[in-house]
This record gives C-alpha cells, sequence and structure tokens, in this order.
C-alpha cells in the first residue's frame, strides 16, 4: 500500500522538477537573449554624393553608378549632388538624366532621400531680379526632387553684404521657393555652408521669420566658417553650439568628417557630443556621411565615418 502510493508521488516529483527547470531554464534564455540582442540607432544612414566626388571627377566612379556603389557600402539612403551632373545634363538633357537615376535607385534598392543644389544663383542677393534668377534656376531641382522621390533639395544662402541685409533677403529667397515646394511635396532646407549661413543664430532669425512647415536645415558638423582669409578660415562659430540652434529646424543632418585615429575616432570633431546633440532634439531621420579629408581614401574614410555613427547610436540608442 505505501508503495503503491509513494510510486506516484515521486513521479510527480520528477514531472514537476523537470517542468519548472526547464521554464526556468527557458525564462534565463530569454533574459540573455534580451541582454544580448543588439540595440538599433535613433537613425538611418544616408551617402552623401560630395563623400565621392574625387572618384566622380576622376572618372574612376561614374556618377550614374552612385546607387549601386552606396548599397554597396551598406547605405539605404543617398544624397545627389546637382555640380556632379552639370556635363550629364548638358549632354543628355535633365529629364533623361532623372531617369535613369531614378531607375538605378529601384534596381539597386536605395532610397532618394535629398539633391544638394549648388551655383544656381544667390538666394540672398539684394537685387530682386538676381534673387528671382536664383529661385527659378531652383525650381528644376525641385521638380527633379519630386521625380525622385526625395524629400527635400538642400540650398545655400549666399548674397548679402551685412546681417541685417542677409536676414532680409534670405526670408524673402527662401519664402518664395519654400512656397513653391509645397506645391510639389518637397522640403527646402539650408546647409550651414560658410558666411552668414554658418551663424546658427542667423540662420535660425530666418528659419522662425520664414515660418514654414516645408523649410529647414541641414546640420553640417563641420561647415562654421563665418569669415575666410588668406586660404583659411579666419573666424569660426562655435559647432557644438551651432547645432543646438539649428537642430530645431532639422530635416537632415550632414556627418562631416576629416581624420581618424587608429580606433576609428574622428580627430577633430567630437562626435559622441554632436550625436548626443542630435538624439536630445529628438530627431530620427537621415544623417548623411560626408567624409570631405584627404589623408585617406574616400571609401575608408566612408566605411569609419559609417562605423562610427553606428557605434555612436548604439551606445545612445534607448
Amino acid at each position: 500500500m505505501i508503495k503503491s502510493i509513494i510510486a506516484p508521488l515521486s513521479l510527480l516529483f520528477l514531472v514537476g522538477f523537470l517542468f519548472f527547470g526547464c521554464k526556468k531554464n527557458e525564462t534565463q534564455s530569454n533574459q540573455t537573449h534580451v541582454l544580448t540582442e543588439e540595440k538599433e540607432p535613433f537613425f538611418k544612414l544616408s551617402l552623401a554624393q560630395w563623400s565621392l566626388h574625387r572618384a566622380i571627377g576622376n572618372n574612376d566612379l561614374d556618377a550614374f553608378d552612385f546607387a549601386e556603389k552606396a548599397k554597396a557600402m551598406g547605405f539605404d539612403g543617398i544624397e545627389y549632388v546637382s555640380d556632379l551632373y552639370r556635363k550629364k545634363i548638358a549632354a543628355m538633357g535633365m529629364e533623361a538624366v532623372l531617369e535613369v537615376l531614378k531607375e538605378k535607385s529601384k534596381v539597386h534598392g536605395v532610397k532618394n532621400v535629398l539633391i544638394m543644389v549648388d551655383d544656381e544663383g544667390h538666394l540672398s542677393s539684394p537685387d530682386e531680379k538676381e534673387r528671382n534668377k536664383a529661385i527659378e534656376n531652383h525650381k528644376k531641382w525641385v521638380d527633379a526632387a519630386q521625380f525622385l522621390g526625395c524629400h527635400a533639395i538642400r540650398v545655400n544662402l549666399y548674397g548679402s553684404g551685412s546681417e541685417e541685409e542677409w536676414i532680409s533677403n534670405s526670408t524673402i529667397g527662401l519664402t518664395q521657393l519654400a512656397e513653391y515646394g509645397k506645391s510639389k511635396g518637397i522640403n527646402v532646407i539650408v546647409e550651414n555652408h560658410g558666411g552668414f549661413s554658418s551663424n546658427a543664430a542667423l540662420l535660425a532669425k530666418v528659419m522662425k521669420t520664414v515660418n514654414m512647415d516645408n523649410c529647414g536645415t541641414l546640420p553640417d558638423f563641420g561647415n562654421f566658417c563665418i569669415k575666410y582669409g588668406d586660404g583659411t578660415c579666419a573666424e569660426s562659430y562655435d559647432k557644438y553650439k551651432g547645432i543646438e540652434e539649428m537642430m530645431p529646424f532639422a530635416k537632415g543632418v550632414s556627418a562631416k568628417s576629416y581624420d581618424f585615429d587608429a580606433n576609428g575616432n574622428e580627430i577633430t570633431l567630437d562626435y559622441p557630443r554632436f550625436l548626443k546633440i542630435v538624439k536630445d532634439a529628438g530627431f530620427t531621420g537621415y544623417i548623411g556621411v560626408e567624409y570631405e579629408g584627404g589623408k585617406i581614401g574616400e571609401e575608408k574614410g566612408i566605411e569609419l565615418t559609417r562605423a562610427l555613427l553606428l557605434k555612436i547610436g548604439k551606445e545612445l540608442a534607448d
């Protein structure tokens, strides 16, 4: 009788032990998975075509192969530079060039993010005729951005000789161009690209005055020279303060880089500090890799910049 009771109890104990043991191991396994799961950065990555301007200029890379190159280097987004297509546009026409770029981006599975537009006239010119011509010249790039599926064109604000004049004329030029952009669903964004545009406090005033949803900034980590002299920068704006002041209006970020140490850290710019500012601003869009150094090759510079952004981005992820 006793043996007949003990046997079932022993079996019940064994089953319970195995059940709870398995549950414990499963819980530990889940906890380990959570602890070791790699966090994603808070931003997306794109490649600025200017990072490859030497290769394209030397005919080592066809500008039409930009999408393929970017995808091969691990990027899901690309940022075009208008000047790198001028010869092709002159030879083929804008429409044909855009058709090729759209097809290439589709084939290689990359997102067309924006177009950096240069040398289309001064949007901040005090001369109304000159300013209006610049606005008209930029409109074709708004159309191009819409066709390619980009969200924005990046413009420069040049043309005025005094701060007050620059703020006033920049506001006029940007407002008129942004109104056209709005009709096409395209943002018009300004990069700190030298002169008054690199004075972030002044640029913020322009943004507040324009006060349009599709008008914003493209903060660049490295372009904060206000005055030049003898081929060097004679006066610079505080880069970290500048990024902070531009981020409330940012619709993109440009991660400029120049040089790296043996551990892959950018030695001229405080990348952790920059990315902390970007994250604290609530930014979750595309950060464009824009290597501009000359000590290492363009591809190596791109790879190091991308790796550094991902490393810091994951460290800052919640």
